[in-house]
């Protein structure tokens, strides 16, 4: 059940409290007066997360965070600097306690009550429309008519909250184009976060003070590479203007990363030391990369990457992120970091996508569904055949290098969606589950091997175990 009002309220308070202490206290000091209010963090969050993780897990992030010399500590230390203290308080807040802790207590619960899928995030698309026409788009085939209401996304989030989810990501279309919008819903829920995957060109000074003001707002800019890359798929000048938006959102202490998706065409450029350096020199604090998807009667099997241009991938990204070397940027890899999230976490094992026709799908990249925001409730969408069925079947693969029921297990999503009922929901043309396997069974099967070497590699206890083969 949810937490007790005056409980959480005086928890939140007392975290609230302790993060501006800390802000205050960093902010200009130096790195070591950081790692001393981060350990006062750390033992803050142990009694409330002690059941979640054991003890030697706790004194392992006491030790991480007791060195100011470390790569991570001195990249927290510019962070706290350089980001307005409201956003960034507002968004750990909000991330850590609301959703980490208290609202992922009650999501467990609810997985436990309903026997099913319950996600801690939830991506929804505010349109369809887009001020850019950039090649390859996925959200293009929707057209531009598309709009989530503001009372269906007011409806979404308040439904959400209940159900204990506080991390809200608005894909689309460009979900800038509804900024007015969204800065109220920020504003009307401010125990929750809202982050914009946005090609940024429709940033200023005006919404910059906006989003100080809420204080629960971040981005993740999509960027194709260094300018050449980024203007011949999005248009001559974006790079440009991307660029400018970066360096006024720096200017303005706001948080953003960037959304990546990587393709056999640039996949060695985005991931170059000229590239992080140039993002980092921008006020980027984190990359998000995602494979390329063959989604839409017009996706190109050519942009899918080989076995050794995936292997890359991997490899690459690690050390780009690790504890020590690599770049002062934090790098996640929705493919290929799947080991540490047991997998596929679509389907509302730990995220569900909502497109700009209400339709509640398993994932940004997989266009079935089979309940609607505007028939159901969210809960209730939650529970349709198609997200059991992902329940049932995660994870889709023992190798987590493998998670996807689409990528490299293509033959589970035809036969998750025939079980469930579910539809297509592509508005442009519907798309049989059989086209997408077609696609995407080449790719699986070259994948294969290279990709149980790898876990092989990385785990070599799992070599002879099947347990968590499906």
């Amino acid at each position: 059940m949810p937490m007790n009002p005056v409980v959480h309220a005086a928890e939140r308070a007392a975290f609230s409290k302790a993060l501006d202490a800390a802000i205050h206290a960093v902010r200009g000091k130096g790195p070591e007066k950081m790692a001393e209010n981060a350990v006062r963090l750390v033992n803050l969050a142990q009694p409330l997360l002690n059941h979640r993780f054991p003890g030697a897990d706790w004194d392992a992030v006491r030790a991480f965070v007791s060195d100011p010399d470390g790569k991570w500590m001195q990249f927290a230390y510019r962070a706290i600097n350089e980001i307005d203290p409201h956003i960034l308080k507002m968004n750990a807040l909000n991330l850590a306690y609301e959703g980490m802790f208290a609202g992922y207590n009650y999501v467990e619960e609810l997985r436990e009550q309903y026997d099913c899928n319950m996600p801690w995030i939830l991506l929804f698309d505010p349109t369809s429309a887009c001020n850019l026409h950039c090649k390859g788009c996925w959200a293009a085939e929707y057209g531009n008519k598309l709009n989530l209401s503001y009372e269906d996304m007011e409806k979404i989030v308040t439904e959400g909250e209940a159900l204990g989810i506080h991390w809200y990501m608005c894909t689309g279309g460009e979900p800038m184009c509804r900024k007015n919008d969204l800065l109220k819903l920020a504003a009307n829920h401010q125990t929750s976060v809202f982050h914009l995957f946005t090609n940024g060109t429709l940033i200023d000074q005006e919404f910059c003070d906006e989003v100080k003001k809420v204080g629960n707002m971040a981005f993740f800019i999509s960027v194709e590479g260094l300018d050449d890359a980024t203007d011949d798929r999005r248009g001559e000048g974006v790079f440009q203007k991307v660029v400018s938006a970066m360096e006024l959102m720096k200017k303005n202490g706001l948080l953003f990363g960037t959304s990546i998706c990587y393709t056999s065409a640039n996949y060695k450029a985005v991931t170059s030391d000229e590239f992080m350096d140039m993002l980092i020199d921008h006020g980027v604090r984190f990359n998000w990369y995602f494979h390329y998807m063959p989604i839409g009667d017009g996706a190109n099997v050519d942009l899918m990457l080989n076995a050794e241009q995936r292997a890359y991938m991997v490899r690459r990204v690690r050390e780009i992120r690790g504890y020590t070397g690599g770049k002062p940027i934090f790098c996640i890899d929705f493919q290929n970091d799947g080991e540490f999230v047991e997998g596929c976490i679509a389907g509302g094992k730990q995220y569900a996508h909502i497109n700009p026709a209400g339709d509640v799908e398993p994932c940004v990249f997989i266009h079935y569904s089979g309940a609607n925001i505007h028939d159901k409730s969210l809960l209730e969408c939650l529970q349709q055949p198609l997200f059991k069925e992902y329940h049932k079947g995660q994870p889709f693969n023992g190798n987590h290098l493998r998670p996807c029921p689409m990528l490299e297990n293509p033959e589970l999503l035809g036969e998750m969606v025939a079980r469930s009922g579910a539809h297509s929901t592509d508005l442009e043309k519907p798309e049989g589950t059989g086209d997408v396997y077609r696609r995407c069974k080449p790719y699986a099967d070259q994948w294969t091997p290279e990709a149980d070497n790898l876990w092989a590699q990385l785990h070599p206890e799992c070599a002879a175990c099947t347990a968590c083969q499906p």
